[in-house]
Order: structure tokens, then sequence, then C-alpha cells
């Protein structure tokens, strides 16, 4: 049997998840969380092998949430049902500990497939970001904040004296960055953040 836990803000959500998942012979449902204090009693309590988890929880980030579930000591692995499916948000999660990413509005076999895949072993994300995990995964915290930083237009020198930083620092990490996405310049790396979502138009 495969013990799945579910952790969604809306009651009515989480109940139609309790009630799918609930039909499915391997699957028990141990429990369910509707806030990030829920969710930890019931991980340490419920013990799941599976956590379905909706990263709009009240009052955290999903990073937030994932960072603190990954150091349970009983930590599930995690397949998130979201509904924003930009690249960026995707890589975030998965560079924090997610296992799995499900569109809300994909048919129900694909949230079977995932959790019976993460089960296997597997990462699963949507088509087409696998190039972009990986790069997103190469940059280190600092480097994803400069990165933010410089597709908003901020200058080395903002950048600088806004993280108090040298404006040398600054710059090698706007190398590093410009390296491991495979970028020429400052315009490739604007068009770059606005495409994948890492600031808005």
């Amino acid at each position: 049997m495969i013990r799945v836990a579910i952790a969604d803000a809306h009651g009515i959500p989480r109940w139609a998840l309790r009630e799918a998942l609930g039909r499915v012979p391997e699957f028990v449902v141990v429990g369910e969380a509707a806030n990030a204090d829920e969710l930890v009693h019931l991980i340490e309590h419920g013990k799941p092998d599976v956590l379905v988890l909706d990263p709009a929880l009240p009052d955290h980030g999903t990073t937030d949430v994932l960072a603190q579930v990954r150091a349970m000591e009983t930590a599930p692995l995690v397949v998130v049902l979201a509904k924003d499916t930009t690249p960026t948000a995707v890589a975030r999660a998965m560079a924090s500990g997610a296992h799995a990413w499900v569109d809300e509005a994909a048919p129900p076999e694909k949230l079977l497939d995932a959790i019976h895949g993460v089960m296997r072993g597997e990462h699963i994300v949507p088509p087409g970001i696998e190039n972009l995990l990986l790069g997103h995964r190469a940059l280190t915290a600092r480097e994803q904040q400069v990165m933010e930083m410089l597709g908003r237009g901020m200058t080395n020198r903002e950048i600088a004296q806004h993280l108090q930083l040298r404006v040398k620092t600054i710059d090698t990490h706007r190398s590093h960055i410009l390296k491991k996405l495979e970028l020429r310049n400052n315009s490739d790396l604007t068009r770059f953040a606005v495409k994948h979502g890492y600031v808005g138009l």
C-alpha cells in the first residue's frame, strides 16, 4: 500500500482528492492538512510515503514549505499539484525538493502516474523544461537573485549596493550566470528572465 497525504488550503479540493485517491486500491489516504503547521503534524504522525501538495498554503511560499518538509526525518516524496505551470515555478519547486509537478488541469491519470512514478524513484516534470531545470539547479541561490535583478534592468552597481556586496563580486556572479545558462550578454539574460517567468513584463 502507498500511504498518501494531502495538503491543500481549500476544503473542497481536499475532499475531492481524498475521495478520488481513496478509491485507488493500492492507496491509503492517511490524512490531510490545510496549512503548514497541520502539514508538519500530519507528516510526523501519519508518516505518508507521498504528499500531494498544493503549493499555495497560507503564509508560506512553495520553496519554504518544501524546505520544511525536506528537513523532516520522515519526509515523504512530494507531488506538487498546481495551477502555475510556468517553467520557473516548476524549476524552483523541483530544485527545492519536489519530486513531481502536475498541472491541476491535467487528466486525473497524470496525478496517479506521478504518484507511481515518484515511488519508482522518478522525477516527473512537464515537457520542455528539462534544460531550464538543469540550468536552475546549476545556479546558486545568490546567482538566481542576481539574475532576477539583472533581468529587471538593474545595473551591477545598483545590485551591489542593494545586496551590500562589491561590484566586482556582482561582475563575477554575472559571468557565472551567463556561462551556466549559455547566454552571451545582458540582453540575452533579460529575454531569458522574462521568457521563463523570473521577472514580469
